[in-house]
């Protein structure tokens, strides 16, 4: 039997707002039927935080981020705020039709297979965390760590975030390379002890891996790790104009004022 194509998206970086909307695109087109199941790989900008679907804009700090030149915006997912820097960042937008299986905790084990693959291309040792843990009351994902998230053995290493419509999901998150501790402290203002278990149970790319690994090889390989972890076959393509039209039209309800 051979294997199911899904089209490959890889985009350089691009404004965070822009970034969300592309991906609510993607899904919008997909659950309609007009483009085939998709695999983006994607940069950012400038160093920006993505806020989940429900989350306050006082999950940060305003002041901050205007200091530390972060740009604020709110994705289609749920969970808790990111602050996208150094990383590659992917979206996969597949449906029912197209293997993932029903519910949130089958289809995370399910798309996390390519998740793994990509990190044992990298030559990290990554595998899916098999219990929530971590400070529940912290605005900042990277302070929780869920069963959506990957780990390398005690540290959070990935994490990732959801939402369906209708038989199609969208899920997103980080291959970080580097983390600037001291600018995600000041973003989510966060308090000492927060600070010490932010560098104490968190990994990066490079601190694993090596330090010289660049985001090209990172890109390059989310989309072996996906290709070989669900058993698909990638073909690079374009966004269609479609996708854009709708992406541009829901820019601006995604800018954040923090």
């Amino acid at each position: 039997m051979s294997a199911r194509v899904w089209r490959l998206v890889v985009d350089g970086p691009c404004d965070g707002a822009w970034n969300m909307a592309v991906d609510r695109a993607i899904q919008s087109a997909r659950e309609a039927g007009r483009v085939p199941p998709t695999l983006r790989i994607y940069r950012w900008r400038i160093p920006t935080v993505t806020l989940g679907a429900f989350q306050p804009v006082t999950a940060v700090d305003a002041a901050a981020c205007r200091a530390w030149g972060v740009d604020v915006v709110r994705r289609h997912t749920g969970g808790r705020g990111v602050l996208h820097d150094d990383e590659v960042t992917y979206s996969v937008v597949a449906g029912v039709d197209d293997g993932v299986p029903r519910g949130v905790v089958a289809s995370y084990r399910y798309l996390c297979a390519g998740l793994v693959e990509a990190f044992r291309e990298l030559g990290v040792a990554a595998e899916v965390t098999e219990r929530d843990r971590g400070a529940s009351k912290s605005q900042a994902c990277y302070l929780q760590t869920t069963r959506a998230d990957l780990s390398a053995g005690a540290l959070k290493l990935s994490g990732s975030a959801q939402v369906w419509t209708g038989s199609t999901v969208l899920q997103h998150g980080s291959f970080t390379r580097t983390r600037d501790d001291r600018r995600e402290a000041a973003v989510f203002a966060l308090s000492t002890d927060e600070r010490e278990v932010l560098a104490a149970t968190t990994a990066t790319i490079a601190g694993l891996a090596h330090a010289g690994v660049g985001l090209d090889a990172i890109a390059q390989a989310v989309a072996v790790g996906f290709a070989r972890g669900l058993g698909v076959r990638l073909e690079p393509a374009d966004l269609t104009d479609e996708e854009m039209d709708t992406a541009r039209r829901g820019i601006e309800a995604l800018r954040l004022d923090a």
